[in-house]
């Protein structure tokens, strides 16, 4: 697992080369935003389990047959799964954006994902559906555009941080599906 830091210092020693250019230009950018990443991944952990459960009570309004005999979701001990797993992914994210860098979200959380979910028959569409929803309620809790909770914020524009965020969630659903 690597940090922003880690990560240029690997890269230049990789090359022989000292830190600097563009490298050292974007960790200034990363300590410069350092407080609104701080704002964001706190929100994001504030509003877990609201948003993931927001967002696996999305997707089976759009498929109800999840709940029902034979879904997916049938049980409580599968819906239970279900929302520990948003649960899981949604904390891996946080973890990618605090550290500006999505290796422990590849290596600790989508490594062998897709595999997982196939050998115990998730849908595929299903959990890449929920992801999507959760992707949608943390751009907007990062922008500050939620509707239900407003966080006090850094001044500035947060672009690069949602940006970020939304790659994060777009590696989870291209490891799943």
């Amino acid at each position: 697992m690597l940090d922003a830091f880690s990560r240029v210092v690997v890269d230049s020693d990789s090359k022989a080369a000292y830190v600097g250019g563009s490298s050292l230009a974007s960790l200034k950018s990363f300590i410069a935003d350092g407080n609104k990443r701080l704002d964001a991944v706190n929100i994001i952990a504030s509003t877990a389990s609201c948003v993931v459960s927001d967002a696996v009570s999305g997707m089976i309004c759009e498929n109800p047959g999840l709940i029902s005999p034979g879904g997916n979701c049938y049980t409580n001990r599968r819906m239970a799964a279900c929302l520990r797993d948003g649960e899981i992914i949604l904390r891996y994210v946080s973890y990618a954006l605090l550290a500006g860098d999505s290796s422990v979200l590849e290596d600790r959380c989508l490594n062998g994902l897709k595999e997982t979910y196939i050998a115990l028959g998730v849908p595929a569409n299903s959990a890449a559906r929920a992801v999507s929803i959760m992707k949608g309620s943390v751009v907007a809790l990062v922008d500050n555009k939620a509707s239900l909770r407003k966080m006090p914020t850094a001044d500035g524009d947060c672009s690069s941080l949602i940006a970020e965020v939304s790659s994060y969630f777009d590696k989870v659903n291209s490891a799943i599906s």
